[in-house]
């Protein structure tokens, strides 16, 4: 038995629908551990999810089950899936929501076509409910994951622009901005130290321009924006004790440069 379940969607909690999913899942499973890494995901906002899950989904025990439900194309013949990355198995639609973590890791993957393993007259529009929640419930009894439905050779997959490098410095956008406001771009902390070292840089984001990478929040004073290398290893822009997104005016989409100081300029 795979004993975990968790719960990505962007249904929010102020509706019925994640309740909904839950029970449907203790039906199955009632002694099954639920939990929720995020219903805040923006509505329909599949490279969002995507985010989250490449941030999360890959620290739980060994045999959890994801049950992601991102699914602006419900009842349209989307396939829904069942695939296992490593030693973890999702359930969700083929979609482009599992990009991320497939990006660069071997997958198994199904179609849900068994239907002995949905609830009985399912929904066009909660798929959610009525075939994902019941496939991640019997997974997480031990059911094969060949059993719940058709091989599926390759799943839907998004890609992020990547940052533009050059003699110049490196380009990127905003791909992410947290429930703090931070403003999370497509550039790593590798591609940083592999283009910039430690070369002066000033750093464009919006009509704001910063001189250097901090390590924290409180490297700054309060009120002023930094930009510092956060938690997934990516650069983001943050305000201390404050939000980015709001204080300097940049939406999901913004580009941000990072411009080489010529020796004269320093």
């Amino acid at each position: 038995m795979r004993n975990v379940i968790t719960l990505t969607t962007d249904f929010g909690l102020k509706d019925y629908y994640v309740s909904a999913m839950k029970g449907v899942i203790l039906g199955i499973a009632p002694d099954v551990r639920m939990i929720d890494i995020s219903h805040d995901i923006p509505s329909q906002d599949i490279m969002a999810g995507s985010w989250i899950l490449q941030n999360s989904a890959m620290l739980f025990p060994s045999g959890t089950v994801h049950n992601v439900v991102v699914d602006p194309g419900v009842g349209t013949d989307r396939n829904a899936v069942a695939l296992k990355i490593e030693d973890q198995y999702f359930v969700g639609p083929d979609n482009g929501i599992f990009s991320l973590l497939t990006q660069e890791r071997d997958y198994k993957a199904v179609r849900l076509t068994n239907e002995k393993y949905w609830r009985d007259n399912p929904s066009e529009t909660f798929h959610g409910r009525d075939i994902f929640a019941p496939a991640a419930a019997h997974l997480s009894e031990g059911v094969p994951l060949e059993e719940l439905g058709e091989p599926l050779d390759e799943l839907v997959t998004y890609r992020w622009t990547v940052p533009i490098a050059d003699k110049d410095g490196l380009e990127g956008m905003v791909i992410h901005i947290d429930k703090f406001g931070n403003l999370i771009t497509n550039i790593t902390a590798s591609q940083i130290e592999d283009v910039i070292g430690d070369k002066s840089v000033k750093i464009y984001v919006g009509n704001t321009i910063l001189d250097e990478i901090v390590s924290t929040f409180g490297a700054v004073p309060e009120g002023e924006p930094m930009a510092f290398i956060g938690s997934s290893g990516m650069l983001e822009i943050g305000i201390n004790k404050g939000n980015a997104e709001e204080m300097l005016s940049v939406q999901k989409g913004a580009q941000i440069s990072l411009i080489l100081q010529k020796e004269s300029q320093i």
